[in-house]
């Protein structure tokens, strides 16, 4: 999952346009392929979802997670990395998000998030805002 902060310390968000949970917030991101590092996922799904291209990748945690696909339940690790990017401006929803728009850190609330991960992974993300150890955008 992509962490992305822009210049106003807001955070950009997509809206989900497939299932599961289709309608509520997610951040960017998906699944790694098998030839690719955890690293190279994040930026490709980044651009796939964004239009927009990571410079910088950093490991920020991991979360256990079960995910529907195809009808069975699959057991995966979503990896949260803060990603920075070339440029902010330039960001708009493709692949399976139906819209992107940026957040207020300060407004960010985990139970708008869909997915049960992504809820306890926004909750940590806030927890390190508030402790000063979310590093800056530049």
């Amino acid at each position: 999952m992509a962490v992305i902060l822009n210049e106003r310390r807001e955070l950009l968000v997509c809206r989900r346009g497939k299932e599961p949970a289709k309608g509520t917030l997610d951040l960017p991101g998906g699944f790694s392929d098998c030839d690719e590092t955890s690293e190279e996922g994040v930026a490709r799904e980044v651009k796939e979802e964004t239009g927009l291209d990571v410079t910088h990748t950093e490991f920020l945690f991991s979360l256990p997670n079960t995910y529907l696909y195809s009808g069975f339940l699959v057991h995966t690790i979503d990896n949260f990395f803060r990603c920075t990017v070339a440029e902010t401006r330039t960001a708009h929803a493709m692949d399976d998000a139906a819209e992107l728009f940026w957040i207020p850190l300060a407004e960010v609330r985990p139970s708008e998030f869909g997915l049960e991960s992504v809820k306890k992974g926004i909750g940590k993300l806030l927890d390190l805002q508030r402790r000063g150890k979310l590093a800056s955008c530049e």
